[in-house]
C-alpha cells in the first residue's frame, strides 16, 4: 500500500501513527474485548476518553478555566444558527464580518433570528482579503460580532484579532484551529468542524465563556442550548464517541509534536514554500489573495490556462498527489496543508508544479 499525500479541504487527512493506533485497537480498545464504537458512552472508560481529549485541548489551546469546552455534533454549520439562538441574549441584533462563502452563509442563517449588521464585506473584490481594523463598521449595541478566521474555500486568513470593545467576538475557526497559536481569551466563543485539524466528520468543538450561557431565544429545542450540554458534560444525547475518540488521539499527536507553538512554524514554512512557487512561476500559476491575508492551510491557485486543469488533476494523482481541484463555486486548484500535512509534501506539490510548467508551458 502507498499513500498519497492528500491535499482535501475536509474532510482531510489525519496523522498516520493517529491512524495506525486507531487501527490496532479496532477491535480491541485497551483489553475490553470491543472497540470503542462499541462501547456505552456511559462507562468510566469512555467518561476517562472525553475527560483526557478536554484536558488535552485545554492544554494545547491555553482555554482558560470560566470557559466551558463543548463536543458537539452537526458541524459547524449548525452553530450558525446555535450562536445567535444562544449570544443574542435579549438584544435584537449581531454584526457580521463577511469574508467569503461561510461568513456569508453564516449571516444568512443568523438572519433568521436577528437583524444582522454587515460590518465589512469583501465581496465586491471576490473576496480576495481580510478588512482591516479600520474599515470596520461596528455597532457598540450588537449582541455579538461574527468572524470566519480563516476562509476554506477563498484561503483567506486573518492576520489579526478584530477589536470589538466590549462586544463578544465570535470566531468559526474550523479551517485553522490547532494550527496557530491564539489568546482564546480575546474571543467570547469559538467553533469548529473537526474534519479538517482535529479529527473525523462528526464532532465539533465549541469553546465558549461562562458568562454566556443560560438564555437562549425561548421555545428552541433543547439541543440548541449550550448550557443544557455544558451542564451534561457534553453528553445530553449520545455524543460521536468514535469522532471524540479520535480527535483525543489526534491532540496526544500534537502534544508530541511539541503543540501548537511547533505546529505554527512548521505550517509557516510549508505555506511559505507553497507561495513562492506560485509567484515565482512568472505568471504560469497565481493566487488572487492580498499576501497580507493569505491561509496557511488552504491555498487555492489557477494555472493560466483552465483549459489545462483537468490534465493537471490526473497527472497530480498519478503522481501521488490527491485531491487538488478547487471548489466548484472558484475552480481551480487548493492545496490544503492542514497539520498532518509534512514540508514533504508541499515540497512535492511543487516540483510537480514546476515539472507541469515546464512540460506543459
Amino acid at each position: 500500500m502507498t499513500r498519497v499525500y492528500n491535499f482535501s479541504a475536509g474532510p482531510a487527512a489525519l496523522p498516520e501513527p493517529v491512524l495506525r493506533q486507531a487501527a490496532e485497537e479496532m477491535l480491541d480498545w485497551h483489553g475490553r474485548g470491543m472497540s470503542i464504537m462499541e462501547m456505552s458512552h456511559r462507562t468510566p472508560d469512555f467518561e476517562g476518553v472525553i475527560a483526557a481529549a478536554e484536558a488535552d485541548l485545554r492544554e494545547l489551546m491555553g482555554i482558560p478555566a470560566n470557559y466551558k469546552v463543548l463536543f458537539l455534533q452537526g458541524g459547524a454549520t449548525l452553530q450558525f444558527g446555535m450562536v445567535p439562538i444562544n449570544l443574542l441574549r435579549g438584544k435584537t441584533s449581531a454584526d457580521y464580518i463577511v469574508t467569503g462563502s461561510w461568513s456569508e452563509k453564516a449571516l444568512g442563517e443568523a438572519k433568521r433570528y436577528c437583524d444582522v449588521n454587515v460590518a465589512a464585506s469583501t465581496a465586491a473584490a471576490n473576496y480576495t482579503y481580510a478588512p482591516m481594523q479600520s474599515e470596520l463598521k461596528l455597532d457598540p449595541n450588537a449582541a455579538f460580532v461574527h468572524v470566519c478566521t480563516n476562509e476554506t474555500i477563498m484561503g483567506v486568513e486573518f492576520p489579526y484579532v478584530p477589536e470589538t470593545g466590549n462586544v463578544p467576538l465570535v470566531a468559526d475557526m474550523s479551517s485553522h484551529i490547532l494550527s496557530r497559536e491564539i489568546d482564546v481569551s480575546k474571543y467570547a466563543l469559538i467553533y469548529a468542524g473537526a474534519q479538517k485539524n482535529i479529527g473525523p466528520v462528526g464532532l465539533t468543538v465549541v469553546i465558549v465563556r461562562e458568562d454566556l450561557l443560560g438564555q437562549p431565544l425561548p421555545g428552541m429545542p433543547t439541543l440548541l442550548d449550550y448550557k443544557v450540554h455544558a451542564d451534561n458534560g457534553s453528553m445530553l444525547n449520545t455524543p460521536p464517541t468514535f469522532a471524540i475518540y479520535m480527535a483525543g488521539l489526534v491532540f496526544k499527536w500534537l502534544k508530541g509534536q511539541g503543540g501548537v507553538t511547533t505546529m505554527e512554524q512548521m505550517n509557516i514554512a510549508k505555506a511559505r514554500c507553497l507561495y513562492e512557487a506560485i509567484d515565482g512561476s512568472g505568471g504560469y500559476y497565481r493566487n488572487p489573495v492580498r499576501p497580507t491575508d493569505r491561509s496557511r492551510m488552504n491555498v487555492p491557485f489557477t494555472l493560466v490556462d483552465d483549459a489545462l486543469d483537468a490534465i493537471f488533476l490526473k497527472e497530480s494523482l498519478a503522481a501521488g498527489l490527491s485531491s487538488l481541484k478547487g471548489h466548484k463555486s472558484v475552480g481551480g486548484m487548493r492545496a490544503s496543508i492542514y497539520n498532518p500535512m509534512p514540508l514533504a509534501g508541499v515540497e512535492a506539490l511543487v516540483d510537480f508544479m514546476r515539472d507541469f510548467a515546464a512540460r506543459h508551458g
